[in-house]
């Protein structure tokens, strides 16, 4: 029987190390995502039971709270405000600059770039990915593969929204002896007009507040912050 020696020992220590440093920042937001996800599932229910109490009927167990309406909707009225900012946000950023912000291309660079900057089929690199070299529409595709998904990220998410929110609304409508609508009359609905803008309201204001504050405020060490040295007009990667 072979001894282990004491590299090979730690060399999965080393190697769970290795993977958690390596992708620290999903994990990190990815275990905060998990647990704002298990507290809003709580406080819902319990606001949830809180208002059937006061119409006078019977609490809704939590199990069954998980896969209602009343949750599904209200996960997904956030998920699409989400995905919509990072949409925009891509999208907008190839044709608009923001001078002296981190968050922008370097003012001339607007604009989809050339093969060459791109590193695109001949200008490609020996570990660039496959769509990247072969060109024709497979090149085409990957080149808007980042926006694409998000969009229909968004659209998904949107759907689900309305379809659960409507479930949610005509169950309100039934607690109260009132007819259920379809779903092209709550789509047009003010319920659903208020869910979708208050959250789209917020999000673009979160990201016109970086693309400014970025210009004049540093965050030692970060990415998204320009060096600490670096001149209010510096942009991009100007700075």
């Amino acid at each position: 029987m072979t001894a282990t020696t004491p590299r090979e020992a730690t060399a999965p220590a080393k190697s769970t190390r290795g993977f958690l440093r390596d992708n620290a920042l999903s994990l990190f937001f990815g275990l905060l995502f998990l647990l704002a996800l298990g507290g809003q599932a709580a406080a819902g229910w319990a606001d949830l039971n809180n208002r059937l109490h006061t119409d006078g009927f019977p609490p809704m167990p939590f199990g069954r709270y998980m896969t209602s309406a009343d949750f599904a909707v209200d996960v997904a009225e956030n998920w699409q405000s989400e995905y919509l900012q990072f949409f925009l946000y891509i999208v907008a950023t190839i044709y608009l600059i923001q001078r002296g912000s981190s968050e922008s291309k370097d003012p001339g660079k607007e604009g989809r770039e050339s093969d060459e900057e791109q590193l695109i089929g001949a200008y490609a690199k020996p570990g660039s990915p496959a769509w990247a070299r072969i060109g024709g529409w497979r090149t085409a595709l990957y080149s808007r593969s980042l926006g694409l998904v998000m969009g229909i990220l968004f659209l998904l998410s949107w759907l689900a929204q309305s379809i659960a929110g409507r479930a949610a609304f005509n169950a309100d409508q039934l607690r109260q002896r009132e007819d259920p609508v379809s779903w092209l009359s709550y789509v047009s609905s003010a319920d659903f007009w208020n869910r979708s803008l208050q959250n789209w309201q917020s999000e673009l204001l979160a990201v016109a507040s970086m693309a400014i504050l970025a210009i004049y405020l540093r965050e030692r060490g970060s990415p998204e912050s320009k060096p600490v040295g670096a001149p209010h007009d510096a942009t991009g990667s100007e700075s």
